[in-house]
């Protein structure tokens, strides 16, 4: 796995850019599970973000010297509600941007990203991370829909549990219930 100092490097002008342009975002994936729970390595960061069509040309003139990106494919991740990579050519780390979907789960998980730092060092830089209730469900998704047999998933989940003694429990049945989670969530809250 890359250092967080490295992380960092790659992702700071990518957070900062989006910043900049009004778009919001906040980190997922095993980033964001492993600064609420227990660290796994990793080369990839999971951004989620309101990216626009509009934004295109200001974040590819801004990137394109550093990072691999392509135009083509950030148009179609729009269009479509999925992903695009980028790949920052200093460190390989490769930034996977998902578009935010419609539904409102995923409004109500973008408004509850919080400002935190990937690392413990003194001024490390802060970036959003989605919240750590939001990170179970979002790996419950991942690891159901990858047919229930991710290990990685379910370890990254129960290291959250583990270590955040403080979820919201209810906020967290609630959605797992609209999400057709529910039978996944209470077998993961025993397992803990």
């Amino acid at each position: 796995m890359l250092p967080a100092n490295e992380i960092a490097l790659a992702l700071k002008p990518v957070t900062d850019l989006f910043t900049s342009l009004g778009i919001s975002y906040y980190l997922g994936g095993s980033v964001a599970s492993s600064a609420y729970g227990i660290a796994r390595s990793t080369l990839n960061v999971d951004v989620v973000s309101n990216l626009k069509l509009e934004h295109i040309p200001k974040l590819v003139s801004n990137l394109e010297n550093d990072y691999y990106i392509s135009e083509e494919s950030i148009k179609n991740a729009i269009r479509h509600a999925s992903s695009f990579n980028l790949v920052h050519l200093e460190t390989s780390l490769k930034i996977d941007i998902f578009i935010t979907k419609n539904r409102a789960y995923d409004q109500i998980a973008a408004s509850r990203a919080r400002e935190d730092s990937i690392s413990l060092e003194a001024n490390a830089p802060h970036f959003y991370l989605a919240s750590a209730e939001d990170i179970v469900l979002a790996k419950l998704e991942w690891f159901k829909s990858g047919g229930l047999t991710s290990e990685r998933q379910w370890q990254d989940i129960l290291g959250v549990l583990r270590v955040q003694q403080s979820l919201d429990l209810d906020y967290m049945r609630l959605w797992a219930t609209k999400l057709d989670l529910s039978d996944l969530l209470e077998k993961v809250l025993q397992e803990r």
